[in-house]
């Protein structure tokens, strides 16, 4: 597995990110652990959750991922990076989400105690809040860096006017800068490309792309003339309904079916052609992978050993693709 620096900073991670966000629903502790065991067997040491997970569930699951990876992570704490996110409902309160101090430092004392941790190394804004000043929130991440709770700060499901002015607001009020963006991005999902992609790669801010396999639509696994299986993130909890009307439509499919001959010709697995895609633009730090049994982990670590594709093969997908930078960024 090779590693990479953490956007301009000084740290260095897998180049694929382990995703737990189906431990505790899609799958129990004890289907997860194998799935951790393999991925840290296949050279990944960078691990992403969140306080809100597992995907799917509510707030009586809320919690539930840190506490597996908590349990997980006993005894070899200091050989893994380690983030997660606040921001989503985790109480009853209607300060019980959001972006504002109360909840930052309220959050993320909970995260630690479920992670069984006194930092993690990346504390990341979920969504935006835009009831919350910008400053406020700035200033709460700062106060969780200066304290030692975290290493370094990010943000998930941002656009890029936002990231750019947080940039900007750092710089003037001298606080702790935003190093890192988790945005959806993958072969079918391309939007990104138009605006954060670049301003990430001109300001030396890190990328760790979830979703890299489509909800693993990109897998090529599932049927169009079938409803989406039980127990695959089309399914999944609340969730399944939001999966699918991201990715399950006929044009989708239809660009499935191109890509799966491609990657017949170039003798590797639809899994790994998509995750490598996804390595081959030069913004992009570290992929999240997710998988749901370890033995679905080969295709992913195959893509973090090989790393970016030849360039004629990319230009190939891309060309492929093109219709997908312009997507509904809302679906």
């Amino acid at each position: 597995m090779h590693h990479t620096n953490f956007g301009r900073t000084g740290l260095r991670v897998s180049r694929l990110c382990l995703g737990t966000m189906n431990f505790g629903l899609q799958c129990n502790e004890l289907e997860s652990i194998p799935i951790l065991d393999a991925a840290a067997e296949g050279g990944i040491d960078f691990l992403d959750t969140a306080d809100v997970y597992p995907l799917g569930g509510d707030r009586t699951t809320a919690g539930r991922t840190e506490e597996i990876l908590g349990r997980w992570l006993k005894g070899k704490r200091a050989s893994f990076v380690l983030a997660t996110k606040c921001v989503g409902q985790m109480g009853p309160k209607p300060w019980d989400q959001g972006m504002s101090r109360k909840h930052i430092l309220d959050a993320v004392d909970a995260s630690l105690k479920r992670l069984q941790t006194d930092y993690v190394d990346l504390y990341q804004l979920h969504g935006f809040d835009p009831s919350t000043p910008i400053d406020e929130a700035l200033e709460a991440l700062d106060t969780v860096v200066r304290s030692g709770r975290a290493r370094y700060i990010g943000v998930s499901n941002w656009m890029a006017h936002r990231v750019a002015r947080a940039l900007g607001r750092s710089e003037v009020k001298n606080l702790v800068r935003i190093d890192s963006v988790q945005p959806r991005y993958n072969l079918l999902f391309r939007t990104l490309e138009r605006d954060l992609l670049p301003l990430c790669e001109e300001e030396g801010v890190a990328v760790i792309p979830y979703n890299p396999l489509a909800g693993g639509l990109l897998t090529g696994k599932h049927n169009r003339t079938a409803p989406p299986e039980r127990g695959t993130r089309f399914t999944v909890g609340r969730a399944g309904a939001m999966y699918q009307t991201r990715y399950w439509h006929e044009r989708e499919f239809d660009t499935i079916e191109a890509l799966r001959g491609v990657a017949k010709d170039a003798d590797m697995s639809l899994t790994t052609l998509a995750v490598r895609w996804v390595m081959s633009n030069k913004a992009i730090t570290a992929p999240i992978i997710g998988a749901s049994r370890p033995e679905q982990l080969a295709d992913n670590l195959a893509a973090g050993e090989k790393g970016a594709l030849p360039d004629d093969l990319k230009a190939k997908l891309d060309e492929m693709t093109a219709a997908w930078r312009a997507v509904d960024a809302e679906r």
